[in-house]
């Protein structure tokens, strides 16, 4: 056998047999085996992201969640799910001591809104922002996400500024009756989202001082900033005072830590160091299909989670 086939195969072997613990302390709950030792931070894997494992049902995969050792997880459409559903999802997650990441408020990555002075999407923004709340009072959710949508070309730039401003302001007058965080997302326009208004960490920091309120906040997306303009430390510290959340994934590709070029044991340690106590959605993909995949995935945050405190 070839060195580089004796490496894999061991590696692949290795990788399977870390898993099995957890595996089986999901499916017979009476196992003395367990793989729940606690992660140092709260990265917070999607609601399916254990499908394979334990199929659809969000009540088993939050109990495989927490059975993992996660201390956190996110439902980007835990907004869409039955009134009924939210409130299983609260509970559960509240038995378990699960944080719950941002969930989407409005998000619509190819039309113009919130740069517009159009009092109608200012209505919109504002009852999507009270829908939030019922959300809110259902699960515990702490934080909603909103995103901006494209730019006006035809519009100065300053001008959609001050319309972001006004519409965001408008949201969390609303959400900060009851304390919701609304986070802003800069996303990237290079590889995913072209013409969108939002892009940068400077930008929405810009935003966030300008409204003025203790809901505005930012979620860093690593994956989505690396691509846009790098420096993920500096720009965090830079803005420390105004993130509510984190998502991450490697680049390129968008999946799970140490597939990319993204130093994900160094980021999360200067998270950890800095006393981040919020969540870390893990929004992206998985580089091996199956069960394999899933295995891999909880591994990979093992990895990056390695850092000495």
């Amino acid at each position: 056998m070839e060195r580089r086939n004796f490496i894999r195969n061991t590696v692949a072997g290795s990788l399977a047999f870390s898993g099995i613990s957890g595996i089986a302390s999901a499916a017979t709950p009476d196992s003395k085996v367990s793989n729940s030792a606690k992660f140092k931070l709260k990265y917070a894997p999607g609601l399916g992201t254990f499908r394979e494992h334990v199929g659809q049902d969000p009540i088993e995969n939050l109990k495989f969640i927490a059975d993992q050792g996660f201390t956190a997880f996110f439902d980007n459409g835990l907004m869409w799910k039955p009134a009924e559903m939210q409130e299983k999802i609260g509970n559960e997650a509240a038995r378990l001591g699960l944080d719950i990441g941002p969930f989407i408020v409005y998000a619509d990555h190819g039309a113009k809104y919130a740069v517009t002075d159009d009092p109608e999407v200012t209505k919109m923004l504002v009852d999507k922002t009270k829908e939030a709340l019922d959300v809110q009072k259902r699960t515990g959710a702490k934080t909603g996400l909103i995103t901006f949508g494209i730019y006006d070309e035809k519009m100065d730039w300053d001008y959609q500024t001050i319309n972001v401003i006004n519409n965001m302001r408008a949201c969390c007058d609303v959400a900060g009756t009851t304390g919701l965080e609304m986070v802003m997302e800069p996303l990237n326009h290079q590889v995913d989202h072209p013409k969108l208004f939002l892009t940068k960490m400077a930008q929405a920091k810009m935003i966030c001082v300008a409204v003025n309120h203790p809901s505005c906040k930012i979620v860093d997306d690593l994956y989505h900033q690396q691509i846009t303009e790098g420096n993920l430390i500096m720009n965090m510290d830079i803005c420390w005072d105004y993130i509510g959340a984190f998502h991450c994934g490697d680049n390129p590709g968008r999946k799970e830590p140490g597939t990319g070029e993204i130093n994900f044991v160094n980021i999360f340690k200067h998270l950890h160091d800095k006393g981040y106590k919020g969540t870390i959605c893990a929004e992206h993909g998985k580089s091996i299909s199956g069960k394999e995949g899933e295995i891999a995935f909880i591994e990979a945050y093992r990895k990056a989670d390695s850092f000495e405190v």
